[in-house]
């Protein structure tokens, strides 16, 4: 066979294989199942999965291990996907790219972020990106525990910097963050001025109950030395909007950042007290998967933001 009849026999085989399985293999691959899958591409497990057995039933080889509980890539699957997941981002990135010369990016972005974070990227943020694209749709899912942005359907994520892994892309979308330690004047009247963290343990902290449900404590950093303080006090809550009002009511002292503070702060219904203790830190990053495929949308909105960051 020379080398045009093999070429031909390779135009042939691809064009006996279908988009949708394709699609729909890669699909169950990237997102580690059927039922993520199916929420990532709106169609149902049932059918991803009728897709994928007619994909192996084409290439008479498995591609999936399947259990009750479980599904993973086989060797050969493993091989098949690396080579095509490029190949398949190249025709999206192609059909993208002509999109753009008949209309504006459209359809819904799906972001993940705490309750603060959420807080302090919409105004400045995300409703700026929204007049610049009208044409896009924002959803913002805010909770406090750190989920699996690919496995729960988002396109992306907005959390510190500190808890966002190393294999995702990360773009700064903030200032630098800063927690400190604040009371109402209240409650600092007639005590002793706090020195050091180490005299917190003399004082009624308001704490703060993890996800997990462990407390929180309390980080410190001076000149090289850093400190975690295990505090202690009789009330105990799950949200910093609590804790701040607990503190502008006197109860104690609280662990906040500057940026939540603030308004109290101005008003003089708080005082910051150890600031020489709390340097700032890298602030609120948006995250995304490294390897996935970008929509429009969410494209438009990555340029957004770098565009944004050079201007600052």
């Amino acid at each position: 066979m020379d080398n045009t009849e093999r070429h031909a026999e390779r135009i042939r085989t691809v064009g006996a294989l279908s988009p949708a399985e394709l699609a729909a293999f890669a699909a169950v691959a990237e997102y580690g199942g059927f039922r993520a899958a199916a929420r990532r591409s709106g169609l149902s497990p049932s059918a991803l999965s009728h897709s994928v057995a007619s994909l192996e039933s084409r290439l008479n080889v498995q591609l999936f291990h399947r259990s009750t509980r479980n599904v993973s890539l086989t060797d050969a699957g493993r091989q098949f996907f690396a080579r095509l997941r490029p190949a398949l981002v190249e025709i999206a990135d192609a059909a993208d790219e002509l999109g753009e010369f008949t209309s504006k990016p459209s359809g819904t972005l799906r972001i993940n972020a705490d309750a603060t974070a959420a807080e302090q990227v919409l105004a400045p943020l995300v409703l700026e990106f929204m007049a610049a694209f009208p044409d896009v749709r924002v959803e913002i899912v805010s909770e406090r525990r750190l989920v699996d942005i690919a496995e729960n359907g988002f396109d992306c994520g907005i959390r510190s910097s500190e808890i966002i892994s190393e294999d995702m892309v990360a773009i700064p979308v903030g200032p630098m963050q800063q927690h400190i330690v604040v009371a109402a004047p209240s409650y600092v009247a007639g005590r002793p001025p706090l020195r050091s963290p180490a005299e917190l343990r003399g004082h009624r902290c308001i704490q703060l109950r993890m996800p997990g449900g462990s407390l929180y404590r309390w980080e410190f950093e001076r000149r090289g030395e850093a400190l975690v303080v295990e505090t202690t006090g009789g009330l105990v809550l799950d949200n910093s909007r609590l804790i701040l009002a607990a503190a502008v009511h006197g109860y104690g002292l609280a662990y906040l950042t500057k940026w939540m503070a603030s308004a109290a702060l101005e008003a003089g219904a708080l005082v910051e007290l150890l600031g020489e203790w709390t340097p700032p830190y890298p602030g609120l990053h948006l995250y995304y998967p490294r390897h996935r495929h970008l929509s429009a949308s969410m494209r438009a909105f990555v340029s957004f933001l770098r565009d944004r960051n050079q201007r600052r």
